[in-house]
């Protein structure tokens, strides 16, 4: 029997083993990616891949809950933490009453909110609370219009990065993503705080890493510079609908072992 992935487990792998953590919003990514994760993220990049959204900003906390119930249901080992999506933790009344409304709904372990000194009000009030949070920092899609940038170049960013980092540890998260933050920088953070990070485009030296998994199997069109296309999974499903249509048309399909008689 598989031992379910705690919280208390992500925190020991500090230093130790690199966390694995993919998306999943759906039950046969969720089975596959189950059995190698320590973490699937039901991430708001749902929105692009699965309705083509323009961002994450378009995402409701219905679509969210959705696909969350989907995903803690059928992972047996993972630990499931699910994004609190754009305008859904704009005060600490509000940020409860989504938070809680997630959790009591999907049964998933943690949610994951994006910033730091913005909202560390609001993460302690959900941590104070009994809500497990996953913090996020460097990038953050929900907050970004126009063109993503990396961040943690400059002395500065590198500084208020490593504050916000800091804070989030202090608060009471078990673990941050970064992403794509700068390579010293992000290792920076990782050696600063006794808490686990989790890159997105942030270099090796994160306590582990996160990708989108329909951008790591080939299936989404993206020349993000992180993304490694591990196997080209849309060239395999397109060789697997043009035989169909072949062996549709040339009357192969259905043969009598794929009839009833």
């Amino acid at each position: 029997m598989m031992r379910k992935i705690t919280i208390k487990k992500i925190l020991s792998k500090k230093k130790k083993s690199p966390i694995i953590c993919l998306t999943a919003y759906t039950k046969n990514v969720t089975k596959i990616v189950d059995k190698y994760c320590d973490i699937i993220l039901v991430g708001d990049s749902l929105g692009m891949v699965l309705y083509g959204m323009k961002s994450t900003r378009e995402v409701t906390l219905d679509q969210m809950i959705l696909h969350g119930k989907t995903v803690k249901k059928f992972s047996k080992r993972s630990l499931v933490v699910v994004d609190m999506p754009f305008k859904t933790y704009r005060s600490k009344k509000e940020a409860l009453n989504n938070a809680k409304k997630i959790i009591k709904e999907t049964k998933c372990e943690a949610v994951k909110l994006e910033g730091g000194t913005k909202i560390i009000n609001i993460i302690k009030h959900l941590i104070s609370n009994k809500i497990s949070v996953m913090g996020h920092l460097g990038i953050l899609p929900q907050s970004i219009k126009g063109k993503f940038k990396s961040k943690g170049k400059t002395k500065k960013e590198k500084v208020k990065i490593l504050k916000e980092a800091k804070l989030l540890e202090d608060a009471g998260v078990f673990a941050i993503v970064l992403e794509c933050v700068e390579t010293t920088t992000s290792k920076l953070i990782t050696n600063s705080i006794k808490i686990p990070t989790v890159g997105i485009g942030s270099s090796v030296y994160c306590d582990g890493q996160v990708l989108v998994t329909d951008d790591m199997l080939g299936l989404n069109k993206t020349n993000i510079r992180f993304v490694k296309k591990f196997v080209n999974l849309k060239k395999i499903i397109n060789e697997g609908v043009k035989k169909f249509k072949k062996d549709v048309l040339n009357r192969k399909y259905p043969t009598k072992k794929y009839s009833y008689n």
